[in-house]
């Protein structure tokens, strides 16, 4: 972004946030706040749902919550439908970029208000494939795969159309380019997210964890952080711990929250399952992780994965499933994946990294981690990438529109059949 582009006012704008129990977005929001004021001139706006209205303003960060009812079934998420609050907001500060991080609703907040201000670049980042994670799997389990099939498509073709609207959009991985081609979308950049690596390391591994955990088996301890949810497929992974031999002496712990934790603390019950609840603290977490043996995550839809590559910066190797953004993110020698909703393929692959070499695959993820995931690169490539496209793209649909206005005029004023067709005549600028 150039010199006269330094301090800017930008928009971050969705509805997938959560003070607790959230999980990429929350991650996102912070480390951008972060970056934008150690790193750079710009203001940065941001709009997420809360339980009132609310706004805080602090040097060049503006916080504003929009109150929002929860979500049905989620104990942490809202969803705001007062979009006529949200334009007010926009209205009132008047953002040069405004970017889109949800795909429900407030994208056409931001694409209404751009048709107001067209001086407004608009950005959309894909963070959720949510054509499949969320339309597909919910309609499958109500309706069945054929009704869900035509809901994907539907979702697919609303992308599309919505997508479009945007000057710049982009995604987290290769793998999704194709997800969005086929909706027609072919102005995408990829982003790549990042990780704390001084904060997520193995350095921070207490052997006094378990104890204060109250793990009693000497086994592997396999971790997951993130929301307890029919998305994640954590059923999946409880279902791949009963199947363990009981010789590997085990312990699941299951850090999070959502709709799903307290029926499966109840199914668990017995088992050496411990489900804690969500971990504000981001240091804690990081202990957690380094103090742990084994990630596992049963996610198929992952465009990213954040936890994962926070795992691996604790030195654990990873057991998921092969699909979505998780072949890219567990290359092999860092873990085992395997088949969608197979929970004895991910017993065995369990197993198999206990029983291997986990301590080298753990070393091998760390030094993945830190050569390939950094915080500052993806909002640098944010700014200086994927914003620099976008304003370009508006001051050159802008000078069109100018240059298109101008012509307008002067095609009028030359036309030489003014007084036979009507019109007033041209008078002179006396000025």
């Amino acid at each position: 972004m150039t010199n006269a582009t330094r301090d800017l006012l930008i928009c971050d704008l969705t509805q997938s946030y959560a003070p607790v129990g959230g999980g990429g977005i929350r991650t996102y929001l912070n480390e951008k706040r972060r970056y934008i004021l150690e790193h750079s001139e710009h203001r940065l706006l941001q709009i997420v749902p809360g339980p009132d209205d609310r706004v805080v303003e602090q040097g060049r960060h503006i916080w504003v919550e929009v109150g929002a009812g929860q979500v049905p079934g989620s104990p942490n998420y809202r969803f705001i439908l007062r979009t006529g609050a949200v334009r007010e907001v926009l209205e009132r500060y008047r953002p040069a970029i405004i970017e889109s991080l949800c795909p429900w609703l407030l994208p056409w907040t931001a694409i209404n208000y751009r048709r107001a201000y067209p001086k407004t670049a608009l950005v959309a980042g894909y963070h959720t494939d949510f054509p499949n994670a969320h339309v597909h799997r919910v309609g499958a389990a109500l309706f069945g795969p054929w009704i869900a099939a035509g809901l994907r498509r539907i979702s697919m073709g609303y992308a599309g159309l919505t997508y479009r609207e945007f000057d710049q959009v982009y995604v987290l991985g290769e793998e999704m380019r194709p997800v969005l081609d086929r909706c027609g979308i072919d102005h995408v950049d990829v982003v790549s997210l990042g990780v704390d690596t001084e904060m997520f390391s193995p350095v921070r591994r207490d052997h006094a964890f378990r104890s204060r955990m109250g793990i009693l088996g000497a086994g592997p301890l396999l971790v997951y952080a993130g929301r307890i949810d029919n998305e994640k497929r954590i059923e999946t992974v409880v279902e791949a711990f009963r199947k363990l031999p009981r010789e590997l002496d085990a312990t699941l712990l299951l850090f999070g929250d959502g709709k799903l934790r307290a029926r499966l603390m109840a199914d668990t019950q017995g088992l050496a399952v411990k489900m804690p609840g969500f971990l504000s603290d981001r240091e804690e977490l990081a202990t957690a992780l380094a103090s742990s043996d084994i990630y596992v995550s049963a996610m198929a839809d992952e465009t990213f994965g954040i936890s994962i590559v926070e795992a691996q910066a604790s030195g654990l190797p990873v057991v998921g499933v092969a699909s979505g953004a998780m072949p890219e993110r567990v290359p092999p020698g860092l873990g085992l994946l395997g088949p969608v909703d197979d929970p004895a393929a991910m017993a065995r692959n369990i197993a198999a990294v206990w029983q291997g070499d986990h301590r080298t695959m753990g070393r091998s993820a760390r030094e993945h981690a830190c050569t390939q995931f950094s915080w500052n690169s993806t909002f640098s490539g944010l700014l200086e990438r994927v914003y620099a496209a976008a304003l370009a793209k508006v001051a050159a649909r802008c000078q069109t529109r100018s240059a298109y206005i101008d012509s307008g005029a002067m095609r009028l004023l030359r036309r030489p059949d003014r007084r036979r067709r009507g019109l007033p005549p041209i008078a002179p600028n006396m000025s």
